[in-house]
């Protein structure tokens, strides 16, 4: 069984992502983002979720930095992960949850069986103004440039919005690959 555990990062659907991963039958757990990074060397992945501000993410900048496993961001871990690698983050033009049309414009196993476009629910209070060194963008809107990116040479993934909620399209999906990701 593939073992994959989800970061809290005092975010309001953390625990969505949690649910969502065990009803996939995946051994996961909710662990707190203090959790010391040797305690997840043996995970198959890790999910860091979305949460108020990058000053509360606690040990996450360690686990990006040293884990090797696909790790995939959520919101601020998104943010979190283009922060660690050099990228920008700031105040995106629309604060607040609303739906938004999402673009796919990079084929990628992480979006295995999408259309071109989706319509998500995502927060703009801040997101990720310039893509990391390293990166390729995967999606966007017409209110943020960097949807989702991913690393060129490791399984290091972000999205902006939040997959795990029931008004994000293919977010059961996005997580079902995520999990054959790290099944590899």
């Amino acid at each position: 069984m593939v073992r994959i555990y989800v970061v809290y990062n005092y975010g309001q659907y953390n625990h969505l992502i949690h649910r969502m991963l065990r009803d996939m039958e995946v051994e996961t757990k909710l662990i707190q983002n203090t959790t010391p990074v040797d305690e997840l060397k043996e995970l198959d992945g890790l999910v860091i979720g979305g949460g108020p501000s990058l000053e509360r993410v606690g040990n996450c900048r360690e686990y990006v930095r040293e884990l090797n496993v696909p790790i995939l961001g959520i919101c601020l871990g998104h943010q979190l992960i283009a922060d660690v690698f050099g990228g920008k983050v700031g105040k995106g033009q629309i604060g607040g949850y609303a739906e938004v049309a999402v673009r796919i414009i990079q084929d990628d196993p992480l979006f295995d069986g999408f259309p071109e476009e989706i319509k998500v629910w995502a927060s703009h209070m801040d997101e990720v103004k310039m893509l990391p060194e390293g990166f390729v963008r995967l999606a966007e809107s017409d209110i943020c440039q960097v949807e989702a990116m991913k690393h060129k040479n490791m399984p290091i993934y972000g999205v902006q919005w939040h997959p795990e909620v029931y008004h994000s399209q293919y977010g059961n999906e996005l997580y079902r690959n995520f999990v054959e990701i790290c099944r590899k």
